[in-house]
């Protein structure tokens, strides 16, 4: 049997891809139907059944909405969406996110949040609109984290995000990211060095 090596136990695992149009309507849809009731519910501000999710991830299939996926083992585990502006009453584009409970706590939403105003940019975009259920404690403190200034009403929480400005937001975060992200990899370096020697020597914790 092969031993995990200090590599093998410390690599992150996924990766984060913008789908092409022809592969937006399956993998965006069976992400979607793979949520559990509560992530449903904040996702869509309100319990929706696998009919909805179907009819909407064919309309983001075709109406030009731009898929930012995070994929664990081949399979999209996380997505970020962009719609473009014409869809809303007031000409922003607007982003929703949705991440599946098994790749929670691993920073997956900021990844798919900082990819996403990459691409927002690259667009020409200069400010994006966030909706958010009044309940979605997560989503409203990654929100805020990128610059959004939320506003509570009629049950959700509504703001925008100003991509002009974002520089100096990013420079404020990564700081405490990078400073965080280093603290968990030393933490985790230990961790798998000890697992390693334990094997080595024949001991290991019982399961």
């Amino acid at each position: 049997m092969r031993h995990k090596t200090l590599a093998d136990l410390t690599r992150p695992k996924g990766t984060v891809r913008t789908l092409s149009q022809q592969e937006e309507l399956p993998l965006l849809r069976d992400h979607l139907l793979r949520l559990d009731r509560t992530s449903r519910h904040d996702r869509f501000h309100g319990y929706m059944d696998d009919s909805f999710i179907e009819r909407y991830a064919e309309k983001c299939a075709n109406d030009g909405t731009t898929i930012i996926a995070f994929f664990e083992n081949g399979v999209v585990r996380g997505a970020a969406e962009l719609h473009p502006p014409d869809q809303s009453p007031d000409s922003l584009p607007e982003i929703a996110f949705s991440v599946e409970t098994s790749v929670r706590r691993r920073g997956v939403g900021s990844i798919l949040f900082r990819k996403l105003m990459t691409v927002a940019r690259a667009k020409g975009y200069n400010s994006l609109r966030i909706t958010t259920g009044a309940q979605n404690e997560a989503m409203r403190a990654l929100a805020s984290k990128f610059g959004a200034q939320l506003v509570f009403r009629h049950g959700e929480s509504t703001g925008t995000i100003d991509l002009t400005k974002q520089d100096q937001t990013e420079l404020a975060t990564s700081w405490a990211d990078n400073t965080f992200n280093a603290a968990r990899t030393v933490a985790n370096l230990n961790r798998a060095y000890w697992q390693m020697l334990l094997r080595m020597s024949g001991w290991s914790r019982a399961a």
